[in-house]
């Protein structure tokens, strides 16, 4: 646990760094972007390519994951139908940045740490990566590509809409991954190294830029999307990993380290990416930023409660 803990230091410290060279003026609203547009257009798509092209498989493909998408699918839909009721309407990009914050948890620079000191094996995160990152971030990039191009008034072919999923940065070196993974295709070992190197840009870089955002932007839950700031955190650091160890001890009956890992895996907080995502679309960018904020410092205390009581 104290070495979970670490990995919460580790983040907030570099986020701070983004905080400081904001306020002394080293940095400014265009770096943020700077920052965040390398980040989504070239170390997240080589960080995502190596990770699923090393990924166990077999792991991979268990009963987990169909617990970890049932948590994932009814978690949204609770958003959207609550995020209908309160807030109306709200626009398709928009609930899509909502539904993100929701259930799209931080598998990745947070989840890892935790899944080696918490639960014993990295592994644990293959599954909640792969469904998020093959299908949930596809299929909200795609959603937002077509809210973006009817914002423009440009009409989508069929072809068009059916490849936007491909046109993403993301998206592609997701699926390279897994490929290179499910074919067992040997890549170079002399290329490793460069990958790994601007892979490893990705988190850091996304990470200065959320620092730099809350220097630069509102304070954190002040603004007209506080109401829906006061969703979309419980959702996601309370209802989703609730909703995971129901399925996986009721419905599925599965072992109390699988309930463990699905709950665990559940209570992380929002993913960094989506405040990348939401800067990319110019969408609902200060809600990212804020459920990203809060459910990280609330998420400790439910991570904490929950291996503790599990085991």
């Amino acid at each position: 646990m104290q070495a979970a803990l670490s990995g919460y230091l580790t983040i907030w410290s570099v986020i701070g760094v983004g905080w400081l060279v904001a306020h002394f003026r080293v940095l400014n609203e265009q770096h943020r972007r700077m920052l965040s547009r390398v980040a989504f257009t070239v170390a997240s798509p080589v960080l995502l390519f190596s990770l699923l092209s090393r990924a166990d498989l077999s792991h991979v493909f268990s009963t987990t994951i169909v617990v970890s998408a049932l948590a994932i699918v009814i978690g949204g839909l609770v958003y959207l139908v609550a995020a209908r009721l309160f807030f109306g309407p709200g626009g398709l990009a928009g609930r899509v940045v909502g539904t993100l914050c929701s259930v799209y948890t931080n598998a990745g620079n947070l989840g890892l740490p935790v899944a080696a000191y918490v639960l014993g094996d990295m592994t644990w995160m293959a599954p909640i990566l792969l469904i998020q990152v093959g299908v949930l971030q596809p299929t909200a990039l795609a959603l937002l590509d077509l809210a973006a191009a009817r914002g423009q008034g440009h009409r989508l072919s069929p072809l068009r809409y059916l490849s936007l999923p491909l046109r993403n940065p993301l998206t592609l070196g997701s699926i390279a991954g897994l490929l290179v993974n499910a074919l067992h295709l040997q890549v170079p070992a002399v290329l490793w190294p460069p990958i790994e190197m601007v892979g490893q840009v990705a988190v850091p870089a996304m990470l200065l830029a959320f620092g730099i955002s809350l220097r630069l932007d509102p304070l954190p839950g002040r603004g007209p999307h506080a109401g829906e700031l006061a969703l979309v955190t419980p959702i996601k650091v309370l209802l989703h990993p609730a909703l995971a160890y129901a399925l996986g001890t009721w419905v599925f009956g599965l072992r109390l380290p699988e309930v463990l890992a699905v709950t665990v895996i559940a209570a992380l907080p929002t993913a960094q990416n989506i405040y990348l995502i939401s800067g990319r679309y110019h969408v609902r960018t200060l809600l990212a930023r804020d459920a990203i904020f809060i459910s990280t410092i609330a998420s400790i205390p439910v991570i904490v409660a929950a291996s503790t009581w599990l085991r």
